[in-house]
């Protein structure tokens, strides 16, 4: 780490790649983050209501920042400098008079070093010369700077975050989510007013053309029919006061003068729009802003099933409805950064988008800022969650210069776990914490050690040692793994119960319960953690035993499918999905919901919360068949980080053929395989296809390697299509 400080102080100008020599906007790594998630997460409004993430720890940004950076002139260079805040300029240790917004630098070694403040919001620079300009080289560090012995050196510093703000009039904290125009599909009388129907989940802004006259308007949003049609009782509402060329927000108390089209200041979730006017208040007609973040779609599936493509499609909308400033849980209801969620999104992100930045965003956000006194969300498995997509992070993308830089934070957190750790070395619910597992259709004991937490416990201490080892933290690399050993031993012998075959639910006084529940026994089958033969065990005792609570959110049907896929069940992984993401396709969804259990119908399927429209009907945890098929039937999976190598495992599990795109950091990967043939491309990285056949394949290109049984392997090259022929 120390060394890569000092390398980075004194990198060249030579070095700096072509886009950084224009320069781009950066900040201290996190605080933006944690500032537009801020933003974002205060936007939630029920009923007219502000309903802020209250009960979470909340976060600010450094008011000062000081940015560093030493370079080598081989030719002098004119710098143009702006900020988001107040600023001073030390050139060569001497500090300069004012706030230059021109420095004319000279040929030979120089350091520059500006500090920025902002109370309001981060403080920001961009620096644009010929030669130099700001990047994610430069160094920063704020009021929490460290003193190092090094002479010469005297703070410590990280280096920089930035994202795509690369013109002075891009300020980031101007930053808005793209809209485009969208029309309704459906424009009908209903319950005194119109009801206005745009065919499908969506979120954005209300517009009205041609509004006049005078008096009120009352808006109704709903996911659903029955919720846009019941003012007393709907989640999201609007009434509006017109008099002339001015509108009044009744719930906010803001005005607006009206022109050709009146645009609504708050983005809401909707599918339909109740509107009743009451007075002599008239308008054309009605349509919307449709607002979202601008991630290309870059993986895709096809396959001869038209359901499961359907299902693919409606997964692959609803996360891009919940792909915001920060992947979030729900368009209508919370609208927040939850770290469960957030996990799953970041899975089928990698298998869809491949937007590293949101992924890095909302990490920051949900870990905010030392010291350490609550869990993520304030839920205990929400903590383990974090630390899990860390590491998934790094291994698919590759990108060590985050790692380094949140590496201290994972280390502060883990520190706050261990310190409320049992006399037996297991995490327990304390006061304040929120041990939520899964929202469940009945009763489930959390007390004492449960089997599921320690599951989620002890691969976070894995993901520490793992990530300890990658930044060059020796002693935290052994501590972490001595304890993750530890308590992986005991985990069988606390939770396994012979006559049921499987992990009891909890432990309590150092008794087992009675109780077995699906969620610990899924987990350690895909987290390897017990021996093939326990995994069938499981598979019959628990999985397949409809006498064990059944999952009913696709939350953790999510997890559930992937250890049925992980033991190469992917025929009746092909009947659940589409009997359960089917069946919310049958039901007339859109996008895919919160939860969803077959045996309720009509409107009792919208109620939630003890609330009649309380469910979401867009929620990210509702999208992991784009992880799943992806993942086990494309079968791409990165073994090395950022796909430096790679395994293509295709599985056809009972379908006649696939065809698919797997986005890597480096490209895509491009898998079809039917009874007959496979056929791979890549674009990079070190690949290698296996599959299994009883007769001897054929390919185009490479060596064939025939390995027990009917499996074989076949090495990928980067940039030659291999075509492997079954029979």
């Amino acid at each position: 780490m120390k060394k890569l400080i000092l390398m980075l102080v004194t990198l060249s100008v030579s070095s700096l790649s072509l886009w950084a020599q224009v320069g781009t906007w950066i900040w201290y790594p996190g605080d933006y983050e944690i500032w537009l998630g801020n933003e974002m997460n205060n936007r939630r409004t029920e009923r007219g209501s502000f309903y802020p993430p209250y009960m979470w720890r909340i976060d600010s940004h450094f008011p000062i920042v000081e940015f560093r950076k030493g370079f080598n002139l081989a030719q002098a260079d004119k710098i143009s400098i702006q900020t988001e805040g107040t600023y001073n300029v030390v050139l060569d240790g001497q500090r300069l008079f004012g706030a230059p917004q021109t420095l004319d630098l000279p040929v030979g070694d120089h350091t520059l070093i500006i500090q920025v403040f902002n109370q309001k919001t981060p403080p920001t620079l961009l620096i644009q010369g010929q030669t130099i300009g700001t990047d994610s080289t430069w160094l920063v560090c704020g009021p929490d700077k460290k003193r190092l012995p090094e002479k010469g050196h005297d703070f410590a510093y990280l280096r920089a975050g930035c994202w795509n703000f690369n013109t002075p009039a891009q300020k980031p904290s101007e930053f808005k989510l793209s809209t485009t125009p969208m029309e309704g599909t459906l424009r009908q009388s209903e319950k005194g007013g119109e009801l206005f129907d745009f065919g499908k989940e969506t979120f954005g802004y209300l517009r009205f053309h041609g509004l006049k006259g005078e008096g009120k308007i009352k808006i109704t949003y709903g996911e659903s029919m029955e919720e846009a049609l019941d003012w007393d009782r709907s989640e999201t509402l609007d009434l509006l006061s017109v008099k002339g060329n001015q509108v009044t927000d009744e719930i906010t108390h803001s005005a607006a003068t009206v022109g050709e089209i009146y645009t609504h200041p708050q983005s809401k979730a909707f599918r339909y729009v109740h509107i009743a006017c009451e007075g002599e208040v008239k308008y054309d007609k009605v349509s919307m802003l449709y607002e979202y973040l601008p991630s290309k779609y870059r993986g895709s599936f096809l396959c001869n099933d038209e359901e499961l493509n359907r299902i693919w499609d409606v997964g692959a909308y609803t996360l891009h409805l919940t792909s915001r400033e920060t992947f979030i849980d729900g368009i209508k209801r919370d609208r927040w950064a939850w770290s469960g969620d957030a996990l799953q999104s970041y899975l089928m992100n990698y298998y869809l988008f491949f937007d590293q930045e949101a992924v890095k965003r909302t990490a920051w956000l949900l870990r905010g800022k030392d010291p350490v006194y609550c869990h993520i969300n304030t839920i205990l498995d929400y903590t383990f969650y974090w630390f899990m997509g860390i590491y998934d992070y790094y291994l698919y993308t590759g990108d060590s210069v985050f790692l380094e830089q949140i590496y201290p934070r994972m280390q502060s957190m883990m520190e706050f776990v261990l310190s409320r750790t049992n006399a037996n070395g297991m995490v327990e619910g304390q006061p304040g914490d929120w041990v939520f597992i899964d929202w469940t259709d009945g009763p489930m004991d959390k007390s004492g050690e449960i089997s599921f937490e320690q599951m989620l416990f002890c691969k976070s201490l894995e993901t520490m040692t793992l990530c300890a080892g990658l930044v060059d933290q020796k002693a935290d690399q052994d501590k972490y793994g001595k304890l993750a050993s530890d308590l992986r031993a005991k985990l069988e012998p606390t939770f396994w119960n012979d006559e049921k075959k499987a992990f009891v639910n909890n432990v309590v006084q150092g008794k087992q319960s009675d109780a077995v529940t699906r969620y610990a026994n899924m987990f350690a089958i895909f987290f390897n953690y017990i021996s093939p033969e326990k995994q069938q065990l499981i598979k019959n005792s628990v999985l397949l035993n409809d006498q064990v609570m059944k999952i009913s959110t696709p939350y953790m049907r999510f997890y559930e499918l992937e250890a049925f896929c992980a033991m190469g069940e992917q025929e009746s992984v092909l009947k659940e999905m589409k009997a359960y993401w089917g069946g919310m396709i049958k039901q007339g969804a859109t996008s895919f919901w919160e939860k969803y259990n077959p045996e309720n119908t009509g409107v009792q399927h919208l109620e939630m919360y003890g609330r009649p429209y309380g469910k979401s009907l867009c929620h990210s945890w509702g999208a992991s068949p784009i992880y799943l098929l992806g993942k086990y039937y494309l079968g791409v999976k990165p073994t090395q980080p950022g796909y430096k190598a790679y395994s293509v495992t295709p599985v056809l599990g009972g379908l006649e053929w696939m065809d698919g795109i797997v986005p890597t950091p480096n490209g895509d990967i491009h898998v079809y395989r039917d009874a007959k043939s496979i056929k791979v491309k890549a674009a990079a990285g070190e690949g290698t296809l296996y599959f299994e056949t009883e007769k001897t394949p054929k390919a185009n290109e490479g060596e064939l390697v025939h390995g027990s049984g009917n499996q074989w392997s076949l090495p990928i090259p980067p940039g030659k299509e291999i075509i492997v022929t079954l029979e």
